[in-house]
């Protein structure tokens, strides 16, 4: 049947055979190529993503990378050594048994209890049909107002944790919005929508340990409560009382109301630039 073998004769019935049989054998290595390509491709990005952010965190004030744990008052002091990934930390089960001492106070934004929160300020709300829809949380909703412009990533990429989720651009500033979590864009909002983008994790939605990294109920209080001091701190005048809220209520709009403040560093902290 083969040219190499004794007593070989072409025919035209040989002829089909092996041109069959050799697109057969060029499909199956042009699809193994193909998806070994994409798998070294999907793990470079992957890697690449982790890599920026580690570099990142590293790169963050200690004040900035206080544990979960000291924020809801588990424990005295705590610096995260695992780039927020609780998911990973060998310490998380030890440490989340014990009772939270933090109690909130009014912090003049609302946080919703049905909402994971992630420190780069986007919140997760897990749907009924297993997605995640996520958004910006208050604080960063009243820091931006109205963005110029953004840019989404396109239906069914991958994003990837703590990678870009999606851009804006305020007053001449790119903002880059971290990812709080891995996952397949299954869905494209808006500011009116009240959510950016729905998500397919990569993980199963309804194991626990999946949203474990994200921040819930009184580590919100803990982080949110530091996240107002810096920006109070940040965004006042020299000399000035802090200004950021008016009468107890966080005023809308922070980047236009205050268009001469120092937005590369107060950008750069609420967003987690390093």
């Amino acid at each position: 049947m083969f040219p190499w073998t004794d007593g070989f004769r072409w025919t035209v019935n040989h002829i089909v055979f092996l041109s069959l049989f050799f697109a057969v054998v060029l499909t199956i290595v042009t699809t193994v190529v193909s998806a070994a390509r994409r798998a070294a491709h999907d793990l470079h990005r992957h890697s690449a993503a982790d890599i920026c952010w580690k570099s990142d965190f590293a790169e963050l004030p200690v004040s900035e990378r206080r544990c979960r744990h000291e924020l809801a008052g588990r424990i005295v002091s705590r610096t995260c050594d695992n780039a927020f990934d609780c998911r990973h930390c060998s310490k998380y089960s030890e440490l989340a048994v014990l009772p939270a001492a933090g109690t909130a106070r009014d912090l003049a934004v609302n946080y919703s209890k049905d909402r994971f929160y992630h420190r780069g300020h986007t919140w997760v709300e897990p749907q009924e049909d297993g997605t995640l829809a996520i958004g910006l949380d208050e604080l960063a909703e009243h820091l931006i107002g109205n963005p110029d412009s953004i840019a989404m990533p396109e239906l069914g990429s991958e994003i990837e944790l703590n990678g870009s989720a999606w851009r804006m651009k305020k007053n001449g500033k790119e903002i880059q919005v971290r990812a709080p979590i891995e996952g397949k864009v299954m869905a494209i909002g808006s500011p009116k929508d009240g959510w950016y983008i729905k998500i397919r994790p990569r993980l199963d939605p309804h194991d626990p340990a999946t949203l474990r990294h994200l921040l819930r109920g009184p580590e919100v209080h803990g982080w949110l409560g530091r996240e107002l001091e810096r920006l109070q701190l940040q965004l006042r005048t020299p000399n000035t009382a802090p200004s950021l809220a008016d009468g107890g209520v966080l005023i809308d709009g922070v980047m236009d109301a205050m268009a001469e403040a120092d937005w590369d560093t107060v950008l750069e902290g609420t967003f987690l630039e390093g």
